[in-house]
């Protein structure tokens, strides 16, 4: 028994080494690893401000409700990873952060951009909009160059191939607002609802056009009220500042918990390492983007870590001190503990709930990371941490109780 226990433990200090050192490089790697925010990787900061209607009527919350959607499409569309776009009401205004981005211009050129997508005879008139376009996308040309691909509804599709019946021979021009995106001869009906926009340079150009016919238009005219990059490099030094931090107050976490309660310290630091990795790997798999008020909040569910140990440690302490065996010690330790805990770090999820809920931005940063935390801390101290005492014992249950921080033999 005490052999296999011995064994048990053992393997389990070389799986969670290894584990540690497997991690590292899929977890951190710029690309594919764990999401950074605009205040860690760098990006765009833009505040798009409503401008008043030609015809005086005045700019309704719904208005800015409408924009902000039709923009959190064009920049998911675009790939930015866990944008955050706010709405200002009071100031009908649209608060927009891009982490990663690195062309401002660019950015709010197609975020900004009212979008309108019509099609005109040779005489300029127009003759059919874009409200009845279902999709459009980028891509290869049959023969070269990139394209856009368009795909009507199937009124649309109608009206389409109504048009391009009564157009043969002419051309047809193309405009997104008032830009000539293309203006081709119509040669056949085209009466499927497909329609192809040739003539781009580059996809990456094909694509943005395709993403701004897709939004639709916004309902109000926007301009930059506030445009600003966040450069990389204070990313960089905020990220190395936390992870200095963090670094600093593991190594005292660890000395103390060693010091104080000796094996059932050490038995704590190596759930922390466990702790973080399921942590880091949940950020990693739910793509969680992590901020400056996100490390904040991770930290502050490693404090409660350790604070769950510390509870469950010093009933265990009493409990050795009582008379009761190491076994007995253990076990009774941790039921004592177990409802303070429970209360303790459910109280603080509902508060991480609520700010979740009620809060945006930064706020849920922080509240998100503390909630994953805590679920975690609950996770690892009540089966990996009592798991693994309860080897410890059974490999060696005559072990001095001085082991446990507790002077003489009980």
């Amino acid at each position: 028994m005490r052999r296999g226990n011995i064994i048990k433990l053992v393997a389990l200090v070389l799986l969670v080494v290894a584990a540690v050192a497997l991690s590292i490089k899929p977890l951190m790697d710029p690309e594919k690893g764990i999401l950074l925010g605009l205040d860690l990787r760098g990006g765009v900061h833009l505040v798009l401000q409503a401008e008043p209607n030609e015809d005086g009527t005045p700019i309704t919350n719904d208005d800015i409700d409408k924009a902000k959607a039709i923009i959190e499409k064009r920049v998911n569309d675009l790939g930015v990873s866990e944008p955050i776009v706010q709405s200002d009401y009071d100031k009908k205004r649209i608060v927009i952060d891009l982490a990663g981005v690195t062309d401002p211009d660019k950015a709010v050129d197609i975020l900004k951009t009212t979008a309108k997508l019509t099609f005109r005879d040779p005489q300029g008139n127009i003759v059919l909009e874009g409200d009845d376009l279902k999709d459009a996308k980028g891509g290869q040309g049959q023969a070269s160059g990139y394209v856009v691909n368009l795909s009507f509804s199937s009124e649309g599709a109608k009206k389409f191939g109504e048009l391009t019946t009564q157009l043969i021979g002419q051309r047809l021009g193309v405009y997104l607002d008032e830009d000539l995106l293309t203006n081709p001869t119509v040669n056949t009906p085209i009466l499927n609802g497909q329609a192809e926009i040739t003539g781009y340079a580059t996809l990456e150009e094909a694509a943005n056009d395709a993403v701004l016919m897709r939004s639709g238009s916004l309902p109000v005219s926007m301009s930059i009220a506030e445009k600003r990059q966040v450069g990389a490099s204070l990313g960089v030094d905020s990220l190395n500042k936390s992870i200095y931090a963090g670094a600093y107050g593991v190594i005292f976490i660890f000395l103390f918990m060693l010091i104080f309660y000796r094996v059932p310290g050490a038995v704590a630091n190596l759930s922390l390492f466990v702790y973080a990795l399921i942590v880091l790997w949940i950020f990693w798999m739910f793509r969680v983007v992590l901020t400056l008020p996100g490390i904040a909040g991770f930290i502050l569910s490693v404090g409660m870590a350790v604070d769950f140990n510390i509870i469950i440690y010093e009933r265990v302490k009493e409990e050795i001190r009582a008379g009761k065996s190491l076994r007995a010690g253990v076990e009774s330790g941790f039921s004592r503990a177990f409802i303070t805990v429970i209360d303790a770090h459910v109280t603080t999820l509902i508060a991480a709930i609520t700010l979740f809920y009620f809060g945006t931005g930064a706020i849920q940063g922080f509240a998100l990371t503390l909630g994953i935390g805590i679920i975690v801390t609950l996770f690892t101290g009540i089966t990996f941490t009592r798991q693994v005492l309860r080897w410890i014992v059974g490999a060696n249950p005559k072990m001095k109780t001085i082991w446990f921080g507790v002077r003489g033999d009980a």
